[in-house]
């Protein structure tokens, strides 16, 4: 509900995801939900979030409050201990997966943990997912992206994560938040994709420079097409971008807000892409 850094962190997210892709199975918010944790800002945020025209699942994050979000948001399942993780089975009959979600967060620190109750939690739904395909969500990377501030916040206990993870070959992919910035790649042969954040982003420097270096590169959310035959494509979208969009078959202009049948409507108006056929 304050600006962050000078920027707003949500301008027409919802907007852009419910104009764009409303039939989306859910969404998945990847920790950092709030800045200072205080009561009004997580009032802000369940406002902002039941504007959203699909189900959201959330995922703590080193700048939440477990209280406070939990109070804000009763209904987000935790474990016996409190810590913010949970399964969902999502999808249908030709298509169906297990969600995870981890709580890596650790009071008073910006760094990752995964103690051993909540390694032990995770075994146990990994074990229940009974060959489902499995998608991990958590805050804190796991793997060492190159960048010596961020890298020295990632889970301390990267290694015993690993140790479970290895030979489960049901988790298809590894989505993670903490670093605003785009990555991906694979750790210890789990694919694993990050995004900018939607609001400040962290520089891409490989030097360490004694602190976090950031900037108001374009912020991004991701869309996942998963499906039964093992496909996994993540697609990001700037959605803040407001560079003009055209056809390269004519030079029309199109509306950034254009809807998919709009869109076709105005391709509909323009010469074949190529040579004009003769006749």
């Amino acid at each position: 509900g304050e600006p962050l850094y000078g920027l707003d962190p949500a301008p027409r997210r919802a907007a852009h995801i419910n104009a764009h892709h409303g039939d989306a199975a859910f969404a998945v918010v990847t920790g950092d939900l709030v800045h200072r944790g205080e009561p009004a800002a997580y009032a802000a945020l369940r406002e902002r979030l039941s504007r959203l025209a699909v189900p959201c699942h959330l995922v703590a994050g080193n700048h939440d409050d477990r209280a406070g979000l939990l109070a804000a948001f009763p209904d987000t399942p935790r474990t016996a201990e409190g810590f913010v993780q949970y399964a969902v089975d999502a999808g249908d009959d030709g298509f169906a997966a297990r969600l995870i979600v981890l709580d890596t967060t650790e009071p008073g620190s910006g760094a990752g943990a995964l103690c051993d109750r909540r390694l032990a939690w995770l075994a146990g739904a990994l074990d229940a997912a009974a060959g489902l395909p499995v998608f991990l969500f958590l805050h804190h990377p796991p793997v060492a992206l190159g960048i010596p501030e961020l890298d020295d916040l990632r889970i301390a206990q990267h290694e015993a994560l690993a140790a479970l993870l290895a030979g489960r070959p049901d988790i298809r992919h590894m989505f993670f938040g903490h670093v605003h910035r785009p990555a991906w790649g694979t750790w210890r042969g789990i694919p694993f994709t990050t995004l900018p954040s939607t609001n400040h982003q962290s520089a891409l420097v490989f030097e360490r420079l004694g602190g976090i270096l950031d900037s108001h590169e374009p912020p991004a959310y991701a869309v996942v097409r998963a499906d039964a035959d093992g496909t996994v494509v993540v697609n990001p979208c700037l959605y803040l971008d407001a560079s003009p969009r055209f056809f390269i078959s004519g030079p029309q202009a199109v509306p950034e807000d254009a809807t998919a049948s709009q869109l076709l409507t105005v391709r509909g108006t323009l010469p074949k892409y190529g040579p004009t056929a003769t006749e």
